[in-house]
C-alpha cells in the first residue's frame, strides 16, 4: 500500500469530501474497506484528537501506507457540549440519525435562538511511515435549527443551521460545504502538512539515488 493514503472510515459520504479535497495531492486515497483492512478500534480517548490518533495508529500497524483518521462531532452549548465525542454513539450507534436529530430538536424545542449555538469540530490525525503523527483541526460554527431540512449532507447536517446561508448544512452544495465545513478546514490544513511530508520524502530519495 506504499504510495497510497488510507482513510480509516467506511463512511462513503465522508470519503466523497476527503477525495474532493485531497485530489490535488496526486496520491490515491482509499477507504479502509477498499484497502482490505479490518480493524475494530475502540475509540476510548477523552478528546477528538485522542480518538483520531488512536484510530490512525491502530490502522497504521496493518499497513505501510500513510493512514488518516478523523474524529468529529457536534457540540451543542445548551447541552453542555453534548453529544461531543460521543456524537456517533449518541442514543446508540445503530440509531438512525433521523431519530437522533428529532430527539435534539425536541430537547431544544423551547430554546431561544441566542441559546441554540453549536459547532461541528473535526480533528484529523495522520500516521506516517516514519512513526510521526500529525494532527489538524477544523471548526464550523452555527446553531441548531427548528426543523430538519436538506438532503445533501449526512449525520447531524439537517439540523445544523448556518445563519450566513439561511439554511442547514444539508441544504448547501457539496462544494460550498467543503469550503466552510469543519472537516474541509481540517483536511485542507492536513493537506498542507502532507505536501510538506511528500516533498521531503521526494528530496530524500533524490539525494540518495545511486549515480
Amino acid at each position: 500500500m506504499e504510495g497510497k493514503i488510507i482513510f480509516a472510515t467506511g463512511n462513503e459520504g465522508k470519503m466523497k469530501e476527503v477525495r474532493m479535497i485531497l485530489a490535488d495531492l496526486g496520491v490515491p486515497v482509499l477507504s479502509q474497506k477498499e484497502a482490505g483492512i479490518t480493524a475494530d478500534v475502540e475509540e476510548n480517548g477523552a478528546s477528538f484528537a485522542e480518538n483520531a490518533m488512536i484510530k490512525a495508529c491502530a490502522v497504521k500497524k496493518l499497513t505501510d501506507a500513510v493512514v488518516l483518521a478523523d474524529d468529529s462531532g457536534l457540540e451543542i452549548d445548551y447541552l453542555d457540549g453534548a453529544p461531543g465525542i460521543y456524537s456517533a454513539r449518541y442514543m446508540g450507534e445503530q440509531t438512525p440519525y433521523e431519530v437522533k436529530n428529532r430527539h435534539i430538536l425536541e430537547l431544544l424545542a423551547d430554546v431561544p435562538p441566542k441559546k441554540r449555538t453549536a459547532r461541528f469540530v473535526c480533528v484529523i490525525a495522520a500516521a506516517l511511515p516514519d512513526g510521526t503523527v500529525l494532527t489538524s483541526e477544523g471548526v464550523m460554527e452555527g446553531e441548531i435549527g427548528y426543523a430538519s431540512a436538506g438532503e445533501n449532507g449526512f449525520g447531524y447536517d439537517p439540523v445544523f443551521y448556518l445563519p450566513q446561508y439561511g439554511c442547514t448544512s444539508a441544504e448547501i452544495s457539496p462544494e460550498q460545504k467543503n469550503e466552510i465545513s469543519h472537516r474541509g478546514k481540517a483536511l485542507r490544513a492536513m493537506k498542507e502538512k502532507l505536501k510538506a511530508y511528500y516533498d521531503k520524502e521526494k528530496n530524500v530519495h533524490e539525494d540518495t539515488d545511486c549515480q
